[in-house]
C-alpha cells in the first residue's frame, strides 16, 4: 500500500473535492494524511483526519473563506487586476512561505510515496519537487487551463517573476516548471464538456469530473417550507464572498418574488442581509444551507460561478444563472455560457429584472436544460473520486520503466 500527503490551502472549495479522493484511497487500504489548517480539514474531512499543521490559524482566507492568517481580508469591492494582484501578493505567495516549513516536516514525518498539491497550495508542489517526490496537481477549478493571462503579457510576466522568486526562497532555485501544473499528473475535477479547449496542462491532465463527498450539514433545514408545486431555485455566492453580495442577493430575491406563483427561492445568506421572515412563502434565507441536498431538488441555481458550485449544480443537471465576481469566476462563467448550460449576468449591475429574465431563460429553454444534462452525463461518466484514486495509485507505484517522461 502507498502513502499520500494532501497539501491544501485554507479554503473550503479547495479541500472539499479532495475529501472524497482521500476517503476512496483510505478505503483501498492506503495511508492518507493532510498538510494544512487542522481545524478546517477536520471539519470537512472528519475529526479523525490526520493533519500536519502548515500555517498560522486564522478565521479568514482572502475573502473570509476560512483559515490561513497569511493575509488580510480582501476588500469586498476589489475586482479585476487589483484583485489578482492582491490574491498573489497578499495571499498565495505569503501562504506558500508560511506553509513550506510545515510541509517539509509533514513529508519527513509521514514519508509519502506521492504528494497531492492543490494549485493554490504552492508549497506542496515546490517542496515535493525539491525533495524528489512524485506529486500530482489538484485542479479544483478549470480556469487555469484557459491561460487567462495570455492576452495580458505584462501581467503574465509579473506573475512568472513572482513564482520565480518564490521558488528561489522555498523550492529548487534551478527549477523551471510551473508549480500549478505537475509534470506527472494533473487531476482536473471537471471534463472538457464544461472546460472547453485546453491551453495549459497538456497530456498530464486527467479529467476525473467532480468529486462529491458527504460533508457536514448545517443546522436542521426547514424542508417543510418548500413548495413542491413551484420550481426551486438555489441562490448562493459561495463561502468566500462574505460582505460582497448584499446588493445582488437583494435583487435576486426581488426576481424570485416577482415570480412567486411559479418559483420559490432558497438563499444562502450568511450575513442576514435579506431579513426574511421565517414564514415567508417565497424566499427561504438561512446563513448556511445543505447545498448538495437542495440541488437534488432544484430546477435552477443562481451563483457566483465558483467552480465547485457550478460543478455540483451541473452534476445534478441543474442549469445556471452565473454572476462572476472575480478571480477564476469570469472564466468559469464563460465556460458555462459557452457549453450552453446557463446564462451570464453582471454581478455589479444586474437588477431584479435582468436576473429574472435570466431565470426565465434557464427554466424555460429546453436547449439549456439539455446542455446541462449533457454535462451531467459527462461528469458522471468521468469517474470522480474513484478515477482520481486510480490515477494516484499509478503515480505512487508506476510500472517498471515509467517515470516523469514516460
Amino acid at each position: 500500500m502507498s502513502a499520500f500527503l494532501f497539501v491544501v490551502p485554507p479554503l473550503v472549495g479547495h479541500v472539499n473535492p479532495l475529501v472524497g479522493v482521500a476517503s476512496e484511497l483510505a478505503a483501498r487500504g492506503h495511508r492518507v494524511a493532510w498538510a494544512g489548517d487542522p481545524e478546517l480539514v477536520r471539519r470537512l474531512a472528519g475529526p479523525g483526519a490526520a493533519v500536519h499543521p502548515c500555517s498560522p490559524s486564522h478565521p479568514d482566507g482572502p475573502d473570509g473563506g476560512g483559515g490561513s492568517g497569511a493575509d488580510p481580508v480582501r476588500p469586498p469591492g476589489m475586482r479585476g487586476p487589483a484583485a489578482l494582484r492582491f490574491l498573489w501578493e497578499r495571499f498565495l505567495v505569503p501562504l506558500a512561505e508560511a506553509m513550506a516549513p510545515g510541509v517539509r516536516e509533514a513529508v519527513g514525518a509521514f514519508r509519502p510515496d506521492a504528494v497531492v498539491a492543490d494549485q493554490q497550495a504552492l508549497a506542496g508542489a515546490l517542496v515535493a519537487e525539491e525533495l524528489g517526490i512524485p506529486w500530482a496537481t489538484s485542479a479544483t477549478t478549470s480556469a487555469e487551463f484557459a491561460d487567462a493571462l495570455a492576452p495580458m503579457p505584462r501581467v503574465a510576466a509579473w506573475n512568472d517573476e513572482l513564482l520565480s522568486g518564490l521558488r528561489r526562497r522555498i523550492g529548487c532555485p534551478g527549477g523551471t516548471r510551473d508549480p500549478r501544473f505537475s509534470p506527472y499528473l494533473v487531476l482536473a475535477f471537471s471534463t472538457p464538456e464544461l472546460a472547453g479547449p485546453v491551453l495549459r496542462g497538456g497530456d498530464r491532465i486527467a479529467w476525473v469530473g467532480p468529486s462529491l463527498a458527504a460533508r457536514p450539514r448545517p443546522a436542521a433545514f426547514p424542508w417543510e417550507r418548500l413548495d413542491p408545486g413551484r420550481a426551486l431555485v438555489l441562490v448562493t455566492l459561495g463561502t468566500a464572498n462574505a460582505g460582497a453580495g448584499g446588493r445582488f442577493l437583494t435583487e435576486a430575491a426581488g426576481a424570485v418574488r416577482a415570480r412567486a406563483g411559479a418559483v420559490q427561492g432558497v438563499f444562502a445568506d450568511p450575513d442576514g442581509v435579506l431579513g426574511v421572515r421565517e414564514d415567508d412563502p417565497d424566499v427561504v434565507a438561512l446563513p448556511y444551507v445543505p447545498q448538495l441536498d437542495l440541488l437534488e431538488r432544484a430546477a435552477a441555481a443562481v451563483c457566483h460561478a465558483g467552480h465547485n458550485t457550478v460543478c455540483e449544480a451541473l452534476w445534478h443537471g441543474v442549469p445556471l444563472v452565473v454572476a462572476p465576481i472575480r478571480d477564476d469566476q469570469p472564466v468559469v462563467a464563460a465556460q458555462v455560457a459557452g457549453c450552453g448550460a446557463g446564462v451570464r449576468v453582471r454581478f455589479g449591475r444586474a437588477g431584479a429584472a435582468a436576473i429574472g429574465a435570466a431565470l426565465d431563460t434557464v427554466l424555460g429553454e429546453p436547449r439549456i436544460r439539455a446542455a446541462a444534462a449533457g454535462v451531467s452525463a459527462a461528469f458522471r461518466a468521468a469517474g470522480g473520486a474513484a478515477a482520481a484514486a486510480d490515477h494516484l495509485e499509478r503515480l505512487a507505484r508506476p510500472p517498471a520503466g515509467e517515470g516523469e517522461d514516460g
